[in-house]
């Protein structure tokens, strides 16, 4: 039995606490109020993940301390930058390998499918504060402080999910609402089921050949936003979709009194053409298959169903 930590419990962290928990290893989950699942192999502890002296103490013992922390979207260029160098020192500091859980804004705008070996040239705000996260956490990689590896994962799909498609399109499908979309509705998309993250996160840890690198998590689907919503609807017995477009200006002017909608004007490269993420060395070294996207869609109604009960 081995101890990991893991900090935030988020879906895919909560996820990921629950997987290794029920493989009898011993976890350690760090939010700031102590939350996330219960299980017996499961320590809660609540401690504010920047302040390094007491992550430090948090992950003393560690095997392997995973990043499954976000700030709130609206946060990012303030509160990432301090978070993920707090992170960086603690698994220094305790000799734990560092897993971070990353996406994909680092790489920018690409033609064709996105690949792990693709460099870092991002574009936007945040695909900055995500390629400096990774850089710096290579860079200590390099020199020998510590192994750490990325686990990089498309838009969220899954119970508790957080993503563009279930704050704009999924929640409203589901109530039978109109949906307004800004992107294109029938360009292909990949998506990253928080199970599925979880699962890559636990094999790169246990992977010899994984540190020193970048991982993308294997796509549940890669189905465009009106065939996703489509089944989506069938999954929830839920009447057929009405979708529409939204327009940036549109976008724009919610953002005016929306601070986390006012985030998604500089990242809609990601949506207004096919993206698609090539996989396909995770499922070959790591041996992860995605979860099929029919379960993944019945996972979420069938929460959908719980809420409204």
């Amino acid at each position: 039995m081995s101890l990991y930590v893991i900090v935030g419990a988020g879906a895919t962290g909560s996820s990921a606490a629950r997987l290794l928990a029920e493989a009898g290893e011993q976890i350690r989950l760090v939010t700031r109020r102590g939350g996330g699942p219960a299980h017996e192999r499961i320590e809660r502890v609540a401690v504010d993940a920047v302040d390094t002296v007491r992550l430090i103490e948090a992950a003393r013992g560690a095997a392997a301390l995973f990043n499954c922390a976000m700030p709130a979207y609206d946060r990012w260029p303030a509160e990432f930058p301090p978070l993920a160098a707090s992170l960086l020192a603690a698994a220094e500091s305790g000799g734990a390998d560092y897993v971070m859980l990353g996406n994909t804004y680092g790489y920018g705008p690409v033609d064709g499918p996105v690949t792990e070996d693709l460099p870092m040239a991002p574009t936007s705000v945040k695909g900055r504060v995500r390629a400096r996260m990774w850089q710096d956490a290579l860079a200590a990689h390099e020199e020998g402080r510590v192994r750490v590896t990325e686990i990089r994962a498309a838009d969220y799909l899954g119970a508790g999910a957080y993503s563009p498609f279930t704050l704009m399109v999924g929640a409203q499908v589901l109530a039978g609402s109109p949906v307004a979309y800004p992107g294109d509705l029938d360009a292909p998309h990949s998506w990253t089921y928080t199970g599925d993250a979880a699962r890559t996160l636990i094999a790169a840890a246990r992977n010899e050949e994984s540190w020193g690198r970048a991982w993308h998590v294997p796509s549940t689907s890669h189905a465009p936003v009106r065939e996703l919503a489509a089944r989506m609807a069938l999954a929830a017995a839920a009447p057929g979709p009405e979708l529409g477009h939204l327009t940036r200006a549109e976008l724009e002017e919610i953002g005016r009194t929306d601070s986390v909608m006012a985030e998604f004007p500089e990242m809609l490269y990601l949506y207004d053409r096919p993206n698609l993420l090539d996989a396909s060395l995770t499922a070959s070294v790591l041996g992860i298959a995605p979860t099929p996207i029919d379960a993944v869609l019945g996972e979420m109604a069938a929460e959908h169903a719980r809420s409204t009960a």
